[in-house]
């Protein structure tokens, strides 16, 4: 399995070729489309004229780096924020995995430990920890037990709930639909 989704296809095959580049994606995965928090590890590739690594990244002056994601357009709508919590995951990465993202879940002995390494991450409360566990055993098939269980909801088979549900158009259709109906049961509920 691999990740499609309905985006420039060089993104998609960053995607799905570098574990760092899903990872940004996902950091990037608030406030704004998912189309474009998951095109932006792309972008940041091409503005930099290679594929970056968590080390690179890491010992990035913060100030070029605010200049990289904040020059039009910018690849998250708060680009300052947004490139300081990509460094301090990268810091991370180089701190716990040696730089490589992959080894956050290819050695994780059981989807409790993923979550638990995921929610350990920058930015990555629980929800957005559980979405990408789903996304990692869904589309590329990364399955330590008791994954599913670990990415709650997001893990059941015919879900449409995330980026880990989405295929195409239509099931990014159907991922929005769910969206708004949780907004809508949120407002209700508080009002």
């Amino acid at each position: 399995m691999t990740l499609s989704l309905p985006i420039d296809p060089e993104a998609n095959r960053l995607l799905n070729d570098d574990p760092l580049a899903l990872l940004v994606g996902m950091v990037l995965d608030q406030q704004i489309p998912l189309e474009k928090a998951f095109t932006s590890p792309y972008v940041l590739a091409q503005r930099l004229g290679h594929t970056p690594d968590a080390r690179e990244l890491a010992a990035y002056d913060p100030e070029a780096l605010v200049e990289v994601f904040a020059r039009p357009p910018a690849l998250h709508r708060f680009p300052k924020a947004m490139a300081a919590r990509v460094q301090e995951v990268c810091r991370v990465l180089v701190e716990r995995y040696d730089g490589d993202a992959a080894r956050i879940w290819a050695d994780a002995a059981d989807g409790a430990q993923l979550l638990r390494r995921l929610t350990e991450l920058p930015g990555f409360g629980r929800q957005k920890a559980q979405i990408f566990l789903a996304l990692l055993g869904k589309r590329f098939d990364v399955h330590p037990a008791g994954w599913r269980e670990a990415a709650g909801g997001y893990g059941d088979v015919d879900a449409y709930r995330s980026v880990a549900d989405i295929t195409d158009e239509a099931s990014l259709r159907q991922v929005r639909e769910y969206k708004q109906q949780q907004k809508a049961a949120a407002r209700a509920a508080k009002g």
